[in-house]
């Protein structure tokens, strides 16, 4: 099937679709109608003597161009496919992460005007845009169930995009300990802390699976806590409370004067009587309001990446730092460091094992412990050695006072719990 000859038909029938004012979502079969029409005048054209080279599979070419309008082009069946994690777009070229985990290659050719066409499709349904004057774009798209992040020039040299589905079940604790992520005394644990206003810190790697975590502890967290949600783009699934919300930033309009910064969500929350304040994914200057959290007396939630547990703290810091306020470094580490309660890192496999997909694991949780210099002092309460070991508990306890706050809200012993022993 000739490329040229796809294009210049191709682009014939958008532009019949944009003169008839017909919508890909609503007017499938009047779209399906212009793509017949047009490849039929074509292949007349075609048997008349021109320029124009004939079609050996008219059919093929019509549910070619229908689908890439009406639908997403040779990326449908991939959207389809619930397994696929990621799929990244880079000019003509589409790669994604299969069911295992493993980079894959569309089988099907795509060109740069199709791949620009997607990207327009999925962000049809949105309030975003990527143009000239805004060439950077993150938006929820398909429903919810997936976050689009994409480029075009000037900022890059084509247009580049990657697409991460999400997994719409409710992750629970229960569920990452039967995935290996946790042992079960680990979940337990962490399933108590959580009945108490608990700050908890989860990190990690891109792909480690913060969010299915951060997600998994706000549904152990009791239904009557307030809980208030912010992210640059929503991804956390989990059922909340009645009287708790989610809240998602907006990028400036054309005006610049009606940006909604993540910044802006935290000040806004605050004043909302939150039990817990839960940050999607702490990147910039929102992090100085978390410390305005822990002055506030509530907990919060938040998930940032870092290398490790310790890098996570450091991460935080400098975050906080870029707000531009008039603290000092001294005074942020000491904010946190007594407002912290709990570190959860997370890591994951660099490629695919086999069939298996990546191993997604919780390599170790930290507790704060109060320190008298700049530096963070930490507790490892549960620690796995690598990702194939086993996540063990350290014998060790958090701070009695934090242990009394949690025992006190669940009902519990941790000490049986970390140790396993019947309750």
């Amino acid at each position: 099937m000739s490329a040229s000859a796809y294009e210049r038909i191709r682009q014939l029938v958008i532009e019949e679709v944009e003169n008839q004012g017909l919508d890909p979502d609503a007017d499938a079969a009047a779209i399906a109608s212009v793509a017949a029409a047009t490849v039929d005048r074509y292949q007349r054209h075609a048997d008349g003597g021109s320029e124009l080279h004939r079609l050996r599979d008219p059919g093929g070419m019509t549910e070619r161009v229908i689908e890439s309008i009406a639908a997403f082009g040779p990326v449908t069946a991939l959207l389809a496919d619930g397994d696929l994690e990621e799929i990244f777009i880079e000019g003509d070229r589409v790669t994604f992460l299969d069911g295992t985990g493993r980079l894959r290659s569309l089988p099907d050719p795509i060109t740069v005007p199709e791949t620009e066409h997607l990207v327009a499709r999925l962000l049809a349904g949105t309030d975003r845009r990527l143009d000239a004057s805004s060439p950077v774009v993150q938006a929820r798209v398909l429903d919810g169930t997936a976050r689009l992040t994409a480029v075009i020039p000037p900022v890059s040299d084509r247009i580049s995009a990657t697409l991460r589905r999400y997994a719409l079940r409710r992750d629970s604790l229960s569920h990452l300990v039967e995935l290996g992520s946790l042992s079960r005394a680990a979940g337990d644990f962490l399933a108590a802390a959580m009945q108490a206003s608990t700050s908890v810190l989860v990190s990690g790697p891109p792909g480690a699976g913060k969010t299915s975590l951060l997600a998994a502890l706000l549904a152990a967290a009791p239904p009557a806590h307030c809980v208030r949600c912010v992210e640059e783009v929503r991804e956390l699934n989990v059922a909340l409370g009645p009287h708790s919300s989610c809240y998602e930033a907006r990028p400036p309009g054309v005006d610049d004067r009606s940006e909604v910064t993540l910044r802006d969500l935290v000040k806004l929350v605050l004043a909302m009587r939150p039990d817990r304040i839960v940050v999607g994914e702490v990147r910039g200057p929102e992090a100085f309001e978390l410390t305005r959290a822990s002055n506030a007396g509530c907990g919060f939630c938040a998930t940032v990446h870092a290398n490790s547990a310790r890098d996570a703290l450091e991460a935080l810091v400098n975050a906080a730092l870029m707000a531009g306020e008039n603290v000092t470094e001294h005074v942020v580490r000491k904010v946190f460091g007594s407002s912290i309660d709990l570190l959860v890192h997370l890591d994951r496999d660099a490629v695919a094992r086999e069939e298996r997909g990546p191993r997604r694991r919780t390599m170790e949780i930290l507790a704060v412990q109060p320190s008298f210099g700049d530096d963070f002092a930490t507790e490892p309460i549960f620690t796995r050695e690598s990702l194939g070991a086993e996540l063990a508990w350290s014998g060790a306890l958090p701070p009695a006072a934090l242990v009394a706050r949690i025992e006190d809200a669940a009902g519990v012993s941790l000490r049986a719990i970390c140790d396993g022993s019947p309750r």
